[in-house]
């Protein structure tokens, strides 16, 4: 009987772990020198953000700093198999509206993400490609309003994911809350909006974008998603953002996920032969 208890008191400690061990999700370690990264700039008919420009020069700075290549492009003829298949992962910063001029770039993009590729999304990223149902379901959602610049909190919900490590729990910042339709359940949120610290001014729009979330909606999230990896951010409006260093934390810890779970881009993998395909 008592050889018994000790199996169970073993088998608790064991359990006990192995869920922690669960929990702390880690990442495999990024030798940035061999990351590669492409910046891609472009926006559709509409509103362009002015922060573009801050995003640019903070992930160059980074690149500097961590030894990682960066290649900045507004020109979507850079959406072939051949020139995609050199980066670790691709950059949508405030990107909006229509960004590809073509069928057969929307093609290339949506065939490096079945081969493996990586993905981060900055801030308006969820207005991009509206029209275009897989990108729309890759990202998460897509655009439906925001509240007026203020301050508010995101907290975190997801404590031992590696892309909130350092954050603050509840982070206070100025910025603008986003709100999405068509959310695609995929999506694993880490950060959320406290809908709570929001202006009271804005109330009923806010209950009518956020339905059917109560007090907390996604802000941060990431998946797996069609082979590829994504990261997204729906923070970073003010062009000042690229100079905090609380923020600059978020965006690399969020680089550095997508970079440690992306592995050498393998278009064989990929099936796509539209960018409608469906999906398997």
């Amino acid at each position: 009987m008592k050889q018994f208890y000790c199996f169970v008191l073993l088998f608790f400690l064991l359990s006990g772990t192995l869920a922690s061990f669960t929990r702390a999700q880690p990442t495999r370690n990024v030798d940035w020198k061999k990351v590669n990264v492409l910046v891609y700039t472009k926006n559709g008919k509409g509103y362009v953000h002015d922060n573009i420009p801050n995003v640019v020069k903070a992930i160059q700075k980074l690149g500097q700093e961590k030894g990682f290549k960066v290649d900045v492009t507004d020109d979507p003829t850079a959406f072939t198999e051949k020139n995609l298949q050199q980066y670790t992962f691709l950059m949508f910063p405030s990107t909006n509206n229509d960004v590809f001029d073509t069928d057969e770039q929307r093609v290339a993009f949506r065939r490096y993400i079945e081969a493996g590729g990586g993905f981060v999304g900055l801030h308006s990223v969820t207005g991009t490609e509206r029209n275009w149902k897989w990108f729309k379901t890759m990202v998460g959602g897509t655009f439906l309003w925001h509240a007026s610049f203020q301050p508010f909190k995101v907290k975190v919900i997801d404590k031992d994911h590696p892309t909130v490590q350092g954050l603050p729990e509840v982070w206070e910042r100025a910025d603008e809350c986003y709100f999405a339709k068509e959310l695609y359940p995929g999506i694993k949120v880490v950060m959320a909006h406290d809908l709570s610290s929001l202006d009271k001014k804005e109330e009923e729009k806010i209950k009518s974008a956020s339905a059917p979330f109560a007090d907390y909606y996604p802000a941060v999230w990431y998946q797996h998603f069609d082979g590829g990896n994504i990261w997204i951010t729906t923070l970073g409006h003010d062009k000042k953002s690229y100079e905090d260093p609380v923020f600059i934390k978020h965006i690399l810890q969020g680089m550095h996920f997508v970079a440690s779970q992306s592995k050498k881009v393998d278009f064989t993998k990929a099936y796509a032969t539209a960018k409608d395909t469906p999906l398997p």
